[in-house]
């Protein structure tokens, strides 16, 4: 069994004493940003966006994103109108206190030549939505056996080095985004909302299949539902 910790998890940590009072005209104060609870209806993921521990993160599809998601852009979430500026793009919407701005992936990969869009161009979309494969895998909630199915949408080359990202949705409407290295699973998205931000994720593979525990959610991914074989 393999266990891994997702280094990004976010917690709550109580603020020390500040000397001085935030300057006239910031919008949010110093650790703020690593104490705001995303809603779920943004269906955010990731452990912060451009790098990891920033405040603005990915945004994946539901009902309140579904209208700006676009493959040949990036959606992003911010906590501020001011942080959604900085990344540049459009500023689409708010939803929830959520500013979101679509990013062109031009922008994204200047610079970059060897970065993937996050969805390959030869592998095309199942019509109506932004994967590029759609399944049912096998999932167990409240730490129960992965007895139930859920719907699941696969996007390929989500990101560089054989990135991909599968997301999941729960018997509750929720949404659970897993990421994988080729076909090995390496994390998942957290919040503090639902109090995945202190869960471990381990998994195990037998043969093709891939058992992933994090915290009471359990998935089983077969190989070829990422690999399309």
């Amino acid at each position: 069994m393999r266990r891994l910790i997702l280094a990004g998890a976010l917690c709550a940590l109580p603020l020390a004493a500040c000397g001085g009072e935030a300057a006239e005209g910031d919008t949010m104060a110093e650790g703020e940003a690593d104490e705001f609870l995303w809603p779920e209806s943004v269906a955010a993921f990731g452990e912060g966006y451009p790098e990891a521990g920033d405040p603005c993160r990915r945004l994946g599809e539901s009902a309140a994103t579904s209208n700006w998601l676009d493959a040949s852009a990036m959606l992003v979430g911010c906590p501020t109108a001011q942080q959604a500026e900085q990344l540049g793009g459009q500023i689409v919407d708010t939803v929830d206190g959520v500013t979101m701005v679509s990013i062109p992936m031009g922008d994204e990969n200047a610079g970059m030549p060897e970065m993937q869009s996050p969805v390959a161009s030869e592998d095309a979309l199942v019509a109506g939505t932004n994967y590029n494969a759609t399944t049912i895998l096998s999932c167990g909630f409240d730490g129960g056996p992965p007895t139930q199915s859920c719907n699941a949408g696969i996007v390929r080359n989500w990101g560089e080095d054989g990135t991909h990202l599968i997301e999941v949705e729960k018997p509750d409407g929720r949404k659970r985004a897993i990421f994988l290295n080729g076909t090995e699973p390496y994390g998942a998205d957290s919040a503090q909302a639902d109090g995945s931000a202190g869960w471990d994720f381990e998994t195990s593979r037998d043969g093709d299949r891939v058992t992933i525990s994090y915290g009471p959610e359990t998935y089983v991914i077969v190989d070829a539902m990422v690999t399309g074989g």
